[in-house]
């Protein structure tokens, strides 16, 4: 009997100390993709000696905030349009690690079946953060409903607009809130993570969407002084393994596409 707690003892303190040994890797997501791909990934970090700890989040700004100020280790959650802008705009200096997956975004309605019964005057709720926004309209531009005054510029916001044939009326919210307004609205241009954790099917739902040749890649994010790290590295190559790649797939069958 002693033995045998005796040898439990010792095995205890093995795991602890091998839980001990692992490196600590703190990475922001938003919950969906984002963060359930982050967790099919976590054992086998764990099994690498890297300790992934996920912290969930619903804006596209502290993930950011919290990185840049070394709270936390990386995100993943942003295009590189998006990073680019934020960190213009804050005096950041985040850097991409590795591109993971495109999230193709998409308009939505409650009120029409067909983009074409999209009325005179009709209400279309867009992004209000400056490349989302941007996407949002030269997804619109694509399908024929304004002419914005750069057809390429990502950065494009309402003021761009050069011709709007319909008079649509223009309702920017942060990408959260879009969802809430579906329903409010002719027209709903809604991030596909945001869209997914409402209940959405972007490849059914959509009434229009960005198509797989979308340069909107989703990016491992973290800094300069990190990002080159042996945890970061790790996390990198797991996000890009075929076993992610088999599960973006299957899991949310076209909504979400590998970028690898």
């Amino acid at each position: 009997m002693k033995k045998v707690l005796l040898f439990t003892a010792l095995a205890a303190a093995l795991t602890a100390s091998f839980a001990q040994a692992n490196e600590k890797l703190v990475v922001a997501a938003t919950p969906i993709p984002h963060a359930e791909i982050l967790e099919l990934v976590k054992p086998t970090l764990a099994k690498e000696g890297v300790d992934l700890e996920i912290k969930v989040f619903t804006d596209y700004v502290q993930p950011n905030t919290q990185v840049a100020e070394k709270r936390l280790d990386a995100n993943y959650f942003q295009t590189l349009p998006y990073l680019e802008n934020f960190n213009k705009g804050k005096g950041t200096n985040l850097v991409t690690v590795i591109g993971v997956h495109v999230e193709p975004i998409g308009g939505y309605s409650k009120k029409i079946k067909n983009i074409s019964e999209l009325k005179e005057g009709a209400t279309v709720a867009i992004p209000n953060e400056g490349s989302n926004s941007g996407r949002a309209l030269l997804l619109l531009q694509k399908n024929g409903l304004i002419t914005l005054k750069d057809p390429t510029n990502a950065l494009s916001t309402p003021k761009d607009i050069v011709s709007n044939p319909k008079h649509l009326k223009f309702k920017e919210l942060e990408s959260a809130l879009l969802p809430r307004v579906l329903d409010q609205v002719d027209l709903d241009v809604i991030n596909t993570n945001y869209a997914l954790e409402a209940g959405l099917n972007p490849a059914k739902d959509a009434l229009i969407i960005e198509d797989a040749k979308s340069p909107y890649v989703n990016f491992l994010v973290a800094r300069p002084d990190n990002k080159d790290s042996d945890a970061i590295q790790k996390l990198a190559k797991a996000l890009t393994s075929p076993q992610v790649k088999a599960f973006i797939e299957k899991k949310y069958n076209g909504a979400v596409v590998p970028a690898f």
